[in-house]
């Protein structure tokens, strides 16, 4: 019966003659938002120019932005040593030394912390990290307007050049979405069966969105961006066919809730690869509902189809008491279950500890990356923000702690953390 499902060499040719077909309205108006910004060679050497530290580091002087003495500050600790390696704290958390096995260090769980919305929270997580010998991510997440962070004395640059410091991965999220207005099934309670089918990138919007990241990728060297939308997906695959290296994670607000799911998404990242196999989903954030059997299913497909190097799958470990899930949520123990046998993983903290959070009036909620700067300063947030931040990070050392405990590796910022 199995091979009733195998694919008629004739199908697979449909779609490719309509891909290539200068009809496709799909392909040609991605091919007339890519125009303005020249070749996709062109595309990439201005997003490589742009990413450079020199040149981000320049950029923060020419604007006289206030963040440049604490880039530099970063650096100097880096270049100084300061920051734990990974031996010493190994030997913090157990009591002597521990060697870890290759295939652990082949294995290594990614550190992910979400979100990162100000610099000056990065800043003071590394300051906290250095006195408490204490580990930093190995993968931001942010969340807030993009326009807003440009506009904010080079945030945006101070973000980007501090990620090359540290050698961390960064993911933004564009502000193409359709929670502007655009998308007419969502707004308050009254429209909230709108949100069941997810954020949505309606009608023009998702070359919109392509136009977005293009700006971002050659004006700031930022290359992953997050994806909600299937249609954002796909033009993502084609955009890298052509040539543009983008990435992107795939967000959990997609649902990808069961291996059926992710055999679909992973099916099109394995089809529309390019000829060396490569793949822009960098990133495949599964839905918060999906147990340790569901996760070890969706890496074997993973692995089936040639992916497990390329595409990581990244699990929520905590998330923030409010406006998300059912509390108390913490996928710590699932973790360290999929450890022993699950490689390119990573561990998304988007919260405090439940325990920790759920004692507090004021715990954090997910709505809290939306409110304008501007109101979190003349409301006096920030300093709470903050606050709820770095309980993110000292749940991201809970599981660094425990990962260790067992004898599993981490990945932790590499620039940052010596080996030795």
């Amino acid at each position: 019966m199995k091979e009733n499902l195998r694919f008629d060499p004739s199908a697979v040719e449909a779609v490719s003659s309509y891909l290539t077909d200068p009809s496709n309205p799909v392909v040609s108006r991605l091919l007339e938002v890519m125009a303005p910004y020249g070749t996709p060679e062109e595309i990439n050497g201005k997003a490589r120019a742009a990413g450079e530290l020199d040149n981000l580091l320049g950029r923060l002087e020419a604007e006289k932005s206030p963040y440049l003495s604490d880039v530099l500050w970063l650096k100097e600790r880096r270049d100084s040593g300061d920051f734990v390696s990974l031996a010493e704290y190994r030997r913090s958390v157990v009591g002597s030394d521990l060697e870890i096995s290759k295939e652990a260090q082949d294995r290594a769980v990614t550190l992910e912390i979400s979100a990162l919305q100000f610099f000056p929270w990065l800043i003071a997580e590394a300051k906290q990290a250095i006195e408490k010998k204490e580990v930093m991510p190995g993968r931001f997440i942010r969340v807030r307007n993009m326009a807003e962070q440009v506009a904010d004395q080079g945030d945006i640059l101070a973000v980007a050049a501090s990620m090359k410091i540290m050698g961390a991965s960064l993911v933004e999220s564009l502000d193409t979405r359709g929670t502007d207005g655009s998308n007419v099934h969502l707004g308050g309670p009254d429209t909230i069966t709108g949100y069941f089918g997810g954020i949505g990138q309606p009608n023009d919007y998702c070359y919109r969105w392509v136009d977005e990241f293009l700006k971002y990728y050659t004006q700031y060297g930022v290359q992953q961006v997050l994806n909600i939308n299937s249609g954002t997906v796909l033009l993502g695959y084609l955009l890298y066919r052509l040539g543009v290296d983008i990435q992107f994670k795939i967000s959990v607000f997609m649902g990808n809730d069961n291996p059926a799911a992710a055999l679909w998404t992973l099916m099109m990242a394995r089809f529309l690869a390019r000829e060396d196999g490569t793949t822009p989903l960098a990133g495949f954030n599964l839905s918060n509902s999906c147990d340790v059997e569901t996760v070890k299913a969706i890496a074997d497909i993973r692995k089936a189809l040639g992916l497990e190097k390329d595409v990581r799958i990244e699990h929520h470990i905590t998330e923030p008491w409010k406006h998300i899930v059912r509390q108390p949520y913490c996928r710590r123990d699932d973790l360290l279950d999929l450890a022993a046998s699950v490689g390119n993983i990573s561990a998304k903290h988007e919260g405090g500890d439940p325990e920790v959070e759920g004692a507090l009036d004021d715990p954090a909620s997910l709505t809290d990356y939306f409110i304008p700067k501007a109101d979190i300063l003349a409301q006096g947030l920030m300093e709470k923000l903050q606050r709820d931040y770095l309980l993110k990070h000292d749940s991201l050392n809970h599981t660094a702690r425990s990962l260790t405990e067992k004898g599993f590796a981490f990945l932790a910022a590499p620039l940052l953390h010596s080996r030795s």
